[in-house]
């Protein structure tokens, strides 16, 4: 997969967050919510206009490069927000978590912060210039969507369900683009074309007639979907207070986050129990039987929406700003951050086999094998 230049002029444009930010910290007025709300709804109105100017031939080509570099102005600031509430810079960004999105200042608002202010912030340079030059940014779009959807999925429900709830501030209905910008955004990624595959029916029928037993890859792929299933489930199961033994240890000696009455942690591991399951379960099924030509696209959604969960899972598992009762035990960090880990890699590991050795999911091309499977 190429990666394309980033876009210079983004960077240069979202960059202008930092003096602007700095600014409004002494602006009086946003000592009061609504004046905020407003002042933020106003900054995102001239930004687009601003964005649409400088570059009206771009967003003429494909729109999404005006999404794209609002949403990299907002990552910059989400990075100087996490920044400033582990104590690095000052005087940037503390009127915005004071009187707009207080809930930004948990371990978990930091940590969505962080990968929004990085990864995010990579992914919209690269995809803007990929718009620039014209060429194709459907991978790295569908790895963006997975990520950014998970981020929304728990983030805005934990904000609601969580000790927060009672510090909605008009800020937060700002978000409601952000929900329904990724559904149009996935349309239009999913419907751009594929990069072209160079795989002859020959390589696809003879890749496809092999069992399980001969890709030594697929079988440690399945059984660790296997594995990560049941370790998915589990925690599910810990969450809704399941009684068992097992569970009770779990929570409490090993990730006694879970129990955090932020929300976050428990909104993660239902959203995991209900989404993710079931792709571990359809992704094992694909890797058995070929011609499963969904699973690439899949594999990088999910792989996105993994990576974001458990960064922020894991880092506001050891974060200070997370309660030292709900952190985790000194004794349990090797297995806590061992297992977390490889739950984070196995999804990328999926989605780097899907792309680099794509013939056994492609369509089975007219021939012997197709009869020999209709027969069946």
């Amino acid at each position: 997969m190429d990666i394309p230049p980033l876009a210079g002029k983004i960077a240069a444009l979202s960059l202008g967050a930092l003096p602007l930010s700095y600014a409004l910290n002494y602006v009086s007025a946003l000592s009061h919510p609504l004046g905020l709300a407003l002042m933020s709804a106003l900054i995102l109105g001239l930004l687009f206009v601003a964005i649409y100017n400088l570059s009206p031939s771009e967003i003429y080509h494909d729109p999404l490069y005006a999404v794209f570099a609002v949403f990299a102005f907002t990552s910059v600031v989400d990075l100087f927000i996490a920044l400033q509430e582990d104590g690095y810079p000052v005087g940037f960004m503390e009127f915005f978590t004071k009187e707009g999105e207080p809930y930004l200042r948990t371990a978990h608002g930091v940590f969505i912060c962080y990968w929004d202010g990085t990864v995010h912030y990579l992914l919209y340079l690269a995809m803007a210039g990929a718009i620039r030059r014209r060429k194709r940014y459907r991978n790295l779009g569908l790895y963006w969507l997975g990520s950014f959807i998970m981020s929304i999925l728990v983030f805005l429900p934990g904000n609601i369900l969580g000790k927060y709830s009672s510090e909605i501030r008009p800020a937060f209905f700002l978000a409601s683009p952000f929900v329904l910008i990724p559904c149009w955004a996935g349309m239009r990624i999913f419907n751009q074309s594929r990069a072209p595959i160079c795989c002859n029916p020959n390589m696809v029928q003879e890749e496809q007639r092999k069992g399980i037993l001969r890709r030594p890859v697929d079988l440690a792929l399945v059984m660790y979907l296997i594995l990560a299933g049941f370790f998915t489930l589990f925690r599910g199961l810990v969450v809704l207070d399941c009684p068992t033994d097992a569970c009770f240890v779990y929570i409490y000696q090993y990730e006694p986050y879970l129990r955090d009455p932020v929300a976050y942690p428990k909104v993660q591991m239902l959203v995991n129990m209900f989404y993710v399951l079931p792709f571990y379960g359809l992704a094992a099924y694909a890797l058995i039987f070929p011609g499963c030509s969904w699973l690439p696209d899949c594999a990088l959604v999910f792989a996105g929406a993994v990576g974001q969960a458990q960064f922020s899972h894991m880092g506001a598992s050891m974060h200070v700003r997370t309660p030292f009762t709900y952190r985790v035990p000194d004794d349990a960090w090797a297995c806590f951050f061992g297992c977390n880990l490889l739950y984070a890699l196995g999804p990328h590991l999926l989605a780097f086999r899907c792309l680099r050795w794509p013939a056994f999911f492609l369509r089975p091309p007219p021939g012997p094998l197709a009869h020999h499977k209709k027969e069946h």
